[in-house]
């Protein structure tokens, strides 16, 4: 197990992550928000799906969820349609724009990573991806686990 001194200072370097993601999120299009292009990699990666299976997955609000659907579908990146099942829910889906968007941001973030990376290994790199993909299957769901802890746990503890 890694000495205490150790979580501190990997507590201060995911705290400082925060730069790496405003700096990736700056070249994103002006048009298209972090959370807009959280949104379509969602649906990507998910399919079709209601807004509210949209709103657990990104772990915010439903208020806030449709604000980032409107968003995208003012812009042609999604698309609402009737769910067959329940007809007054709205299922979403990529449009061919939301794809070809998707595939622009894959393409700058790969450049932009390679620009601050160009000084790493290709076993460097393949070490953080390994490390970060460990750390992401450590915490598992949050959601679940912080639901789970609150109730599972004694009063003493």
């Amino acid at each position: 197990m890694a000495a205490h001194s150790q979580y501190e200072e990997l507590a201060r370097q995911l705290s400082a992550i925060g730069a790496v993601k405003r700096e990736m999120g700056r070249m994103l299009p002006q048009d298209c928000p972090p959370a807009s292009a959280g949104v379509l990699t969602l649906l990507d990666r998910h399919g079709e799906m209601r807004m509210s299976q949209l709103a657990e997955l990104l772990a915010i609000d439903m208020s806030v969820t449709s604000r980032h659907v409107a968003h995208a579908a003012e812009r042609g990146w999604i698309e609402r349609k009737p769910d067959p099942v329940d007809k007054r829910s709205r299922l979403l889906r990529l449009t061919p724009s939301g794809t070809e968007l998707l595939e622009e941001l894959a393409e700058r973030y790969t450049a932009t990573l390679a620009r601050y990376l160009d000084d790493w290994t290709d076993t460097d790199v393949g070490h953080l991806v390994e490390l970060l993909a460990r750390l992401r299957t450590s915490f598992g769901d949050c959601r679940t686990r912080a639901h789970h802890d609150s109730t599972t746990r004694t009063p003493a503890g």
